[in-house]
């Protein structure tokens, strides 16, 4: 008997069917973000990263064009099982020029194609950071009534450009709106920018676009390096826009103070809302974007998304930058471990669990829950591998130290 049908008959003890969560695993699209190729540098030269954003490290063989980080791209996809998206940002244009608000769909015609050829599925992001407009960190929330109505046509700019990929692709687009507004000392007036951050999104959104092609998001913030006594788009605010006016509340795992946790808020809002969307990232003490590993929250958000039985209406994208290692490493390391985190609660027997909570079967539940952390977990990932034909185990890390030899370190 192999170790994979060592692993399913233990786990079909406990009623767990391992051959349908390798089925549901392999249709979960992951959205993987473009900026770990380039530290979140984009095509525009606009210059030093601004608005309490920071990419560290130096590690050699950084994409420097599209095709560059296209090809990094296919080297990730190829070490990664299943079919995923990819998550841009509108400072990625790559067909000619034009000033943010004012971009349209044939700036990212090499994107669509890319993705088209792929088969893969293409969300978007506005940048409304590191640009000459958001010097002082303040975007849709500016008491500049010019510069506040430059940054609203950005995001209407920008909710076009997704609803193209949606329709040319055949696959939903997300549209999320971050922006880095808030102040670095305590403010005398908290109201007005907030008032002025809800009526520019009120005429971002104004605009009726399918539903069929584009979905949005509005995504909160803790702090930023410069804007650590005051973030305009908080987490209330956010969540209060995001239930009245119907778009969507995305979560990102590291924009919380650090008691708090991403996966209680997924059980707290799916009961309000049809769809929730995640960034998922691993902070560090602060608002940090570090590569995902396998640790406790990031198998307590698949739980999460698991045992609600949200799979189809929590929409998952990554979100870390790290500069300090082989960038295609980090991202085959992130997108992995997501991946094993949700084959992770897919293994677990949730109904059975939650009948002993229900039942008051306190010791029990422990006891099994603790058991389940030493159950063959890592074979049938293998197997998932396998299907997939992509390298298990660290044989995938071999493929990248050639790619880092004979692509990446070339780009001098």
């Amino acid at each position: 008997m192999s170790r994979f049908d060592t692993a399913k008959t233990l786990y079909q003890e406990y009623g767990v069917d391992v051959d349908a969560a390798l089925q549901t695993l392999g249709k979960i699209k992951i959205s993987m973000h473009c900026w770990q190729g380039d530290d979140v540098s984009g095509f525009e030269n606009a210059g030093d990263l601004s608005g309490g954003i920071m990419a560290t490290g130096n590690y050699p063989g950084k994409a420097r064009t599209a095709e560059e980080l296209f090809a990094d791209m296919d080297k990730v996809f190829s070490l990664v099982p299943g079919r995923h998206k990819v998550n841009l940002h509108a400072c990625y244009a790559t067909d000619g020029r034009a000033e943010r608000d004012a971009l349209e769909p044939r700036h990212f015609e090499s994107w669509v194609q890319y993705a088209r050829e792929r088969g893969l599925g293409l969300d978007f992001n506005p940048t409304f950071f590191s640009h000459p407009k958001a010097a002082d960190s303040l975007t849709l929330s500016h008491p500049d009534d010019a510069i506040r109505s430059f940054w609203v046509e950005h995001g209407k700019a920008c909710r076009r450009v997704a609803a193209h990929f949606g329709r040319e692709l055949g696959q939903l687009s997300l549209n999320n709106v971050w922006i880095p507004d808030g102040y670095k000392n305590v403010p005398a007036d908290r109201f007005s920018p907030r008032q002025r951050l809800k009526n520019s999104l009120d005429a971002i959104f104004a605009e009726k676009l399918d539903p069929e092609h584009i979905v949005d998001s509005v995504e909160s913030k803790v702090f930023g390096i410069g804007l650590e006594s005051f973030t305009v788009g908080s987490h209330e605010f956010y969540l209060n826009y995001a239930a009245q006016k119907g778009v969507l509340c995305l979560l990102d795992a590291g924009h919380y103070h650090p008691t708090e946790v991403v996966s209680d808020k997924i059980s707290a809002l799916l009961p309000f809302f049809d769809k929730l969307a995640l960034h998922v990232t691993r902070p560090v003490r602060w608002d940090s974007d570090h590569v995902l590993l396998f640790d406790d929250e990031l198998r307590e958000i698949a739980k999460e998304i698991v045992r609600c039985d949200a799979l189809d209406r929590v929409l998952i994208g990554l979100d870390f930058f790290d500069a300090s290692i082989n960038r295609v490493s980090a991202w085959v390391v992130g997108m992995r471990n997501m991946q094993k985190a949700l084959l992770h609660a897919l293994l677990l027997p949730h109904a059975k669990l939650a009948a002993m909570q229900a039942k008051g079967d306190f010791s029990e539940l422990m006891a099994v829950q603790e058991e389940f952390k030493l159950y063959p977990f890592g074979d049938v990932w293998e197997r998932f591998c396998e299907m997939h034909e992509v390298p298990a185990r660290c044989e995938w890390f071999k493929s990248v130290k050639e790619y880092e030899r004979t692509v990446q370190s070339k780009r001098k």
